[in-house]
């Protein structure tokens, strides 16, 4: 049982601190990268499980002895690693996350990310495990990955509602986002802009057609899964008004439903029963909220774009080689520069929020063929990427040449998807090993 507490006031103005230290000089501004991959087997694609001989248990255990890095655990199961301000954590169904410390550059970022990934590499050599650049995974369901030995998974499990919330937790990849703002303003700015480009973004780099070993018929099946996971905290937060603020995006994790509480190693599920503003006012069986608390439901809060001390931008599947760091080279040139942010909202400026809500539901199947009024999702993508492109030129960082490799499908009205299906479907006939190889071969 939790201890009884005396009764503690959570106020607005200590949660509201937690956005506000976030601001950050200008010339300061960083751009960071969460990166998640299916662990397969290079034998029979299954997902490799967290208990299999030489699985995903042993792999953690195995790199943080060769190269020194301290065990995140929860009792006394390793369920990710850490060193200094990078990390290797699993998702629920042993999906593999590098996050690394943010970089001034994409091309730092990719440096980063390099080292890691042949750290990593350096382990799994020899072994019948490889990491899968995917957004799905694409031979084993939800029904055969078992949750790792993380508490909170195994009570999300239980309580996200929706018909393909096994499917998000268990079988899904992707790659976010993570970007610095100066001030309110400009927090609220960015994060209004993330939410109205997320739709384009997630059809530009779809990735997730072939699962279970069929082509499901949507581009991005991950995508798809996100739309059918708990609407009470999936999806945009708010409207994507013109007036947006802290204390707005803050209200809207208050009003979502709570799914457990945790002191020390204790948890208390309490199923949707109340909501974060329910429990500032009245407590919860003798227990009062804390700023921890605040943090943790805000974490099980997974809307398109996440505001923090920074903004973590999240819907994108999980794509190799250069097209990944083409993710963040959009957001940065977008981003990081005001007359950049000017022709973006200039663009977007016609469509309305039914316009993004209908565009979030018709991507997964349609990507950059969607309609968005008059138009399709295509004729936008390539603006955005001019835009992109043309603030990082005028930034004389080289970081424009990260966008070739998105250009390559989009330009075409194609994303990786499209690619996959047509392969999927004529030379490689429905072979699951050729469709392996390939994405091996461009990661």
């Amino acid at each position: 049982m939790i201890k009884v507490e005396q009764e503690k006031g959570l106020t607005k103005d200590e949660i509201l601190k937690l956005y506000t230290k976030g601001f950050t000089r200008p010339e300061d501004f960083k751009i960071g990268m969460e990166y998640e991959r299916l662990p397969i087997s290079l034998s029979s694609f299954k997902a490799i499980d967290y208990w299999n001989d030489c699985g995903i248990k042993s792999f953690l255990e195995t790199f943080a002895k060769e190269y020194t890095w301290d065990y995140i655990l929860d009792g006394r199961n390793v369920i990710g690693l850490k060193k200094n301000h990078d990390t290797i954590t699993l998702e629920p169904g042993s999906q593999i996350e590098i996050s690394a410390e943010p970089q001034r550059t994409v091309f730092q970022l990719k440096n980063k990310m390099e080292a890691l990934d042949e750290a990593i590499n350096n382990i799994l050599a020899g072994s019948n495990i490889t990491l899968l650049n995917y957004g799905v995974s694409p031979y084993s369901t939800h029904k055969s990955i078992n949750i790792i030995p993380k508490k909170r998974y195994k009570i999300m499990a239980n309580y996200l509602w929706g018909i393909l919330s096994d499917v998000m937790m268990r079988e899904t990849a992707g790659i976010q986002c993570c970007i610095d703002f100066k001030s309110q303003e400009d927090a609220m700015r960015k994060f209004k802009l993330a939410n109205k480009l997320s739709p384009f973004m997630t059809a530009m780099f779809a990735n997730s057609p072939i699962r279970g070993g069929v082509d499901t018929g949507y581009k991005t099946f991950r995508g798809l899964s996100w739309i059918n996971t708990d609407n009470d905290r999936c999806g945009f937060c708010g409207k994507i008004s013109e007036e947006f603020s802290f204390e707005d995006y803050i209200d809207c994790v208050l009003k979502t439903p709570m799914i457990f509480i945790q002191r020390d190693n204790l948890y208390v599920e309490l199923n949707g029963d109340i909501t974060f503003e329910e429990y500032m006012k009245n407590g919860y069986a003798g227990v009062f909220p804390t700023i921890d608390d605040y943090e943790l439901h805000a974490n099980l809060y997974f809307p398109e774009v996440r505001m923090r001390n920074f903004i973590e931008i999240r819907n994108h599947d999980c794509v190799g080689g250069d097209l990944k760091y083409a993710i963040m080279a959009i957001y940065k040139g977008i981003m990081y520069d005001n007359c950049a942010m000017d022709e973006c909202e200039e663009l977007l400026k016609p469509l309305q929020y039914k316009d993004y809500s209908e565009l979030r539901y018709n991507v997964p199947k349609q990507a950059l063929q969607a309609r968005v009024k008059k138009a399709k999702a295509v004729d936008y993508a390539k603006e955005i990427i001019n835009i992109a492109e043309k603030y990082l030129k005028q930034a004389q960082t080289g970081e424009e040449l990260f966008l070739d490799s998105i250009k390559e499908y989009t330009m075409k009205g194609n994303c990786p998807a499209d690619i996959l299906q047509k392969k999927w479907n004529s030379v490689w006939n429905k072979d699951l090993e050729k469709m392996i190889q390939y994405l091996l071969s461009v990661n």
